[in-house]
């Protein structure tokens, strides 16, 4: 029995993993404001050495959180105050620990494993799974990139540059941002552009708001006009622009190339927080700031087909609020735009390298890593083109592509759920069971949302306040359900002593050395399940969004 186990590790020893490790994965951190040592030790620390540190691991959480207030979501955020007022800010509040929870997962899973997020789904779901869920990817980050360009081009139309002009130039800036071969050069690049983000802020004062309607709609849920159909699309708008799939690959993928490891995990977890705090203050900021700029009393329009694009917003705020606004919110897009594109294809780019085994890090020069280069200015060459395309109706394309990524949204954070419980990927640092319940209390706060998109586009006339009264019971019998099984399962599982280790110098094993996860029947109907909803979820949207291309509602 003993020679028949060696013999195993052995051959687990001598297996070479279909996609080999990069080694510039490994080293001294490099970030934009400095160097840690890549065996400087994190423990005890004064406060400006702790500081210092932080102002080094800072990027991936930042980065990923601004660049999600892009295109998109300042269209959604400003389509949201315009149509509907303040009365959707309760969305951005119940957002904040969705980004923290979601994204603090990612950042633990890449610290601690090495190896980018489509990868990890590979190894451990399978090849049919990992094709699945990198497909999604590579579709929705597409049309979420075309939409950066959409932002490019309807940011710069407002000051009468045309988008065959303005869209390649953005190209061009995009690449050469990225293919400096210095991972530092980059993420300093990135800041001066995140520095553009603070836009928001003379746009939201410039709108005169006042404090009353704010604070009111932040704590008080309610949609202006009442819960049908077109208002909680937006809602899942407005989930889809600020917690999206490419998020979770993208930061788990940047952690890695950083060189963070486990020991620095409660610096990258402030990263988190910050990066959390400055999206949801950018995106209360505009929706503020376009609610009081076309109603003083932040009522907004009251017209829920009022939003057309953001450059007749731009417009719009400049015959209601003053030029300066208006000229404020275009290059405020513009910036954002350029920020989302960069993150979203450097996200598609990692997924490219871990699904195909290239090399794909921004420490290797274009000579060292052509291909990882390559897709990225492909990708980039290709959205551009397709934003040129004569007669796309640029601003329902970039709603329902924020759309299109809440509906999505709830298969990524069930496999994100998964690894993070999988002993063999995390060891000390797998979920501890609160943190379990308050993953799938966001998970199915995600599915009550998506299905009501769903359900509400089939059925027209139903009644979505009831609706979501409905679901959010069989949201709440479902989680019971699933405490009582998952207590059952703890129960029954030997003890693992890999939980009681060292979690500062813990890491993941070498890939071929890892189990596979045993059979689940619950996992595989789980799964199933969520994406056999995810393609029905699809379709409707794809209805709706063609109706409404139609003058329909």
């Amino acid at each position: 029995m003993a020679q028949e186990k060696a013999r195993r590790a052995d051959a687990k020893v001598a297996r070479v993993p279909k996609v080999p490790l990069d080694g510039a994965h490994h080293g001294d951190i490099r970030g934009a404001f400095g160097t840690i040592g890549e065996h400087d030790p994190a423990g005890a620390r004064s406060w400006r050495r702790r500081l210092l540190a932080l102002a080094v691991i800072i990027g991936p959480g930042l980065i990923v959180m601004v660049g999600d207030n892009d295109a998109g979501g300042v269209s959604t955020y400003a389509a949201a105050g315009q149509n509907y007022g303040t009365s959707l800010l309760w969305t951005l509040l119940l957002l904040i620990p969705v980004l923290i929870v979601n994204q603090e997962m990612v950042a633990r899973l890449g610290a601690v494993s090495g190896v980018g997020h489509g990868r990890l789904i590979f190894e451990r779901f399978g090849k049919i799974w990992g094709r699945f869920a990198v497909s999604d990817l590579f579709v929705l980050n597409f049309l979420t990139i075309a939409t950066e360009f959409i932002g490019i081009s309807l940011g710069a139309q407002y000051f009468g540059v045309p988008a065959w002009v303005a869209v390649p130039l953005a190209g061009l800036v995009l690449v050469g941002i990225t293919v400096t071969g210095r991972f530092e050069t980059w993420e300093r690049l990135m800041f001066v552009l995140l520095f553009g983000n603070l836009l928001c802020i003379p746009l939201m004062l410039l709108s005169h708001p006042t404090l009353g309607p704010v604070v009111q709609h932040f704590v008080v849920p309610g949609v202006e006009g009442g819960f049908k159909s077109d208002g909680v699309l937006l809602i899942v708008a407005i989930v889809g622009t600020t917690v999206t799939p490419w998020q979770l690959f993208f930061q788990q993928s940047n952690v890695v190339d950083k060189r963070i490891t486990p020991r620095w995990i409660p610096y990258e977890r402030a990263d988190t927080v910050i990066g959390t705090m400055v999206v949801v203050m950018g995106a209360t900021a505009i929706m503020v700031g376009t609610a009081f700029a076309f109603s003083r009393t932040g009522g907004g329009v009251g017209n829920p087909n009022a939003f057309t694009n953001a450059y007749d917003l731009a417009n719009s705020l400049k015959a209601h609020a003053g030029p300066a606004v208006g000229a404020i919110f275009s290059i405020l897009l513009i910036d954002a735009s350029v920020v989302g594109a960069s993150a979203v294809t450097l996200c598609t780019s990692y997924a490219f390298g871990d699904t195909f085994g290239i090399r794909n890090s921004l420490h290797r020069s274009w000579r060292e890593a052509k291909s990882f280069y390559a897709t990225f200015t492909a990708i980039v060459t290709l959205a551009a083109v397709f934003v040129l395309i004569p007669g796309v109706p640029l601003g329902l394309v970039t709603t329902a592509v924020q759309a299109l990524a809440g509906v999505m949204l709830p298969s990524a954070c069930l496999f994100l759920l998964f690894l993070c419980n999988d002993r063999e990927v995390l060891g000390p640092w797998v979920n501890r069971p609160w943190f379990n319940l308050l993953a799938a209390l966001i998970l199915g706060f995600l599915l009550v949302l998506s299905v009501s998109l769903v359900v509400s586009t089939i059925l027209p006339g139903i009644d979505v306040a009831r609706l979501l009264v409905v679901l959010v019971a069989v949201m709440i019998v479902g989680l019971a359900v699933a405490i009582v099984i998952n207590v059952r399962a703890r129960r029954a599982m030997p003890p693992d002593p890999r939980l009681d280790e060292d979690r500062e110098t813990w890491r993941m094993p070498s890939l071929a050395l890892l189990n596979q996860p045993g059979k689940s029947r619950g996992r595989l109907l789980a799964l199933c399940a969520v994406r056999g909803y995810a393609i029905v979820a699809m379709v409707s949207l794809l209805v709706k969004t063609i109706v409404a291309s139609h003058g329909g509602h």
